[in-house]
C-alpha cells in the first residue's frame, strides 16, 4: 500500500497532537513533520515533499494563506488542505485563491478529515459541506466578497507577508527585521499594498487582513 505522506503545520501542540493520533490510526497515512507556523512549514515541505500538508490558517510569523503559496511555487505537487475554526466567505475564497485544494473547519470529524486527505491526495478538491454551501452562494452572488478575493490575488507574496505584520501591530523596523529588507523596502511594500487595496490607512488594512483570513479577529491587535 502506498503511503500519503503528510506535514501537520498548527500552531497549538494540542491541536497538532490530536491529529497526529487521529492520522497514524489510519494504516496508509504517514506523518513526516510538524510545523508551528508558516515560515517553518515552507521549509519543512521543501525539505520533506510531503503529500498533503494540513495547513492552520491563522499562524505566527507566516499565515497558512501566504504559506500554501509559498510552498506550491517551491513544490507544486504537494497539496494543501486548509484548516480553519471560520467558514465566512472571505476566508474560503482566499484559500482557494492562494491554490489550497480544500478547505476543512476544525469542527469536522475524523472520518471526514481522513476522506479529504485521501480525496485530495488522488488529485480532487474537498470542502466541509457548511464551507461547500457558503462557495456555491459566493460564486452565484459574486459582489463584495469576490471583489475582495480579486485585491488579494493581485498582492505578491511579500506584500501579504507586510500585511499579516502590519496587522499584528508590528512598526515598519519590526516588520524590516522579521523579514530582512529595509525600512524603506517596508514602506515601499506598505504603499503598494494601500494602492491596489484602495486602503489609507493602518486600522482598514487591519480590518482587511481579518477579513481575508490573513490574520483571525481572535489575534491581539494594537493599531500604530
Amino acid at each position: 500500500m502506498n503511503q500519503i505522506t503528510v506535514l501537520l503545520a498548527e500552531d497549538h501542540t494540542v491541536v497538532r497532537e490530536g491529529f497526529r493520533r487521529m492520522l497514524e490510526l489510519e494504516k496508509d497515512f504517514q506523518v513526516v513533520g510538524e510545523a508551528q507556523d508558516g515560515r517553518e512549514a515552507v521549509g519543512l515541505v521543501e525539505k520533506l515533499q510531503p503529500s498533503i500538508v494540513l495547513m492552520d490558517i491563522a499562524m505566527p510569523r507566516l499565515n497558512g494563506l501566504e504559506a500554501t503559496r509559498q510552498i506550491l511555487k517551491i513544490c507544486p505537487e504537494t497539496r494543501i488542505l486548509i484548516l480553519s475554526a471560520h467558514n465566512e466567505d472571505a476566508y474560503v475564497k482566499s484559500a482557494t485563491e492562494s491554490g489550497a485544494a480544500g478547505f476543512l473547519l476544525k469542527q469536522t470529524s475524523s472520518k471526514e478529515l481522513c476522506r479529504a486527505i485521501r480525496e485530495v491526495a488522488k488529485g480532487g478538491s474537498f470542502f466541509s459541506s457548511p464551507v461547500a454551501k457558503r462557495l456555491r452562494d459566493q460564486w452565484q452572488r459574486g459582489g463584495a466578497g469576490a471583489l475582495s478575493s480579486q485585491k488579494f490575488a493581485t498582492l505578491t507574496s511579500r506584500e501579504v507577508e507586510v500585511l499579516q505584520l502590519i496587522a499584528e501591530g508590528k512598526a515598519n523596523k519590526e516588520t524590516a527585521a522579521e523579514l530582512g529588507i529595509s525600512i524603506k523596502t517596508v514602506e515601499k511594500h506598505r504603499q503598494a499594498l494601500m494602492e491596489k487595496l484602495d486602503i489609507h490607512d493602518t486600522a482598514s488594512l487591519t480590518r482587511y487582513a481579518i477579513a481575508t483570513g490573513v490574520v483571525e479577529s481572535s489575534v491581539q491587535i494594537t493599531i500604530v
